[in-house]
């Protein structure tokens, strides 16, 4: 589908933006986020200047972000290390057990 007009307000100024329908309910969160990440800067720095409040927000989304990026990094580190050892315990017990049912002697029933 193609984008359409969505208007937001965004600390206290209105904006018109393009955006799919089906992501409409998560630009309008996303502005609600982002006024609330404004309103407590503001409250907490006590810096008036929207400019320099949004530019704060911005940089404090933008380090969350990567730490995010670098935990899933690592998740998937962690998990690509993990797969790796059961794939080695599998073969191991495969061989293991193609070594047992080879053997020569009595066989138990």
């Amino acid at each position: 589908m193609s984008a359409q007009p969505v208007d937001i307000q965004i600390f206290g100024r209105s904006l018109r933006v393009n955006c799919p329908p089906e992501q409409i309910d998560a630009l309008n969160q996303a502005a609600e986020d982002l006024n609330q990440r404004l309103q407590d800067l503001k409250v907490r720095t006590r810096v008036t200047n929207t400019e320099q409040l949004v530019f704060i927000a911005a940089l404090n989304i933008s380090y969350e972000l990567a730490q995010e990026k670098a935990k899933t990094r690592d998740y998937a580190a962690s998990m690509e290390q993990r797969i790796k050892m059961l794939q080695q315990t599998i073969e191991q017990a495969l061989l293991d057990q193609g070594r047992i049912t080879e053997r020569p002697g009595p066989k138990f029933e």
